[in-house]
């Protein structure tokens, strides 16, 4: 990969495990986040169930559709959490129903590598109304079950909400 080096090297000695970054010894603080959040669906029985989404817009000014979700807080329970994001970021009050499931993930940020631990919840919608007062929202949206991994920009998350209409049937 580079000249002079053996074959299969991907970095100069002097390099390795600096992250390519050139930066010998300097090591990223690891730091270990955790969060809840939810899928809400809403069921009227005249129209298609639909879930409410949040979008926010990223770096490069793209619009990403995600599922509500944030840091739990001290004294809260994963389900709580889940509870008050959804209200939070969409304006809709939701219970919960049923698990389900637990994304983890890594990404780097304000100089930590963050591994960080998503549990995920489906809520049924008892009240509110939706809103994006949120200021960490850009848009929110009701989206029609069937169009939900059309729109989710996540590939974990739109594996996750496939078990949405299963676990709403269980429950109902």
């Amino acid at each position: 990969m580079f000249p002079g080096l053996p074959p299969g090297t991907r970095y100069p000695p002097d390099m390795a495990g600096t992250g390519a970054r050139g930066r010998p010894g300097r090591r990223l603080r690891r730091v270990d986040e955790t969060s809840a959040g939810g899928l809400v669906v809403a069921d009227d029985g005249v129209t298609e169930p639909r879930a409410a989404l949040i979008g926010r817009t990223d770096r490069r000014g793209r619009l990403l559709w995600s599922l509500p979700k944030g840091h739990i807080e001290e004294g809260e329970t994963p389900e709580d959490t889940a509870v008050r994001e959804v209200a939070e970021e969409t304006g809709i009050i939701g219970e919960v129903v049923a698990p389900l499931g637990i994304i983890d993930f890594w990404f780097v940020a304000d100089g930590r590598r963050v591994h960080k631990t998503v549990h995920h919840f489906l809520l049924r919608a008892i009240g509110g109304a939706l809103s994006d007062a949120d200021i960490e929202v850009t848009e929110v949206a009701w989206v029609p079950l069937s169009e939900l991994s059309g729109r989710l920009a996540y590939a974990d998350e739109r594996a996750l909400v496939e078990r949405a209409p299963a676990l709403l049937a269980d429950s109902a």
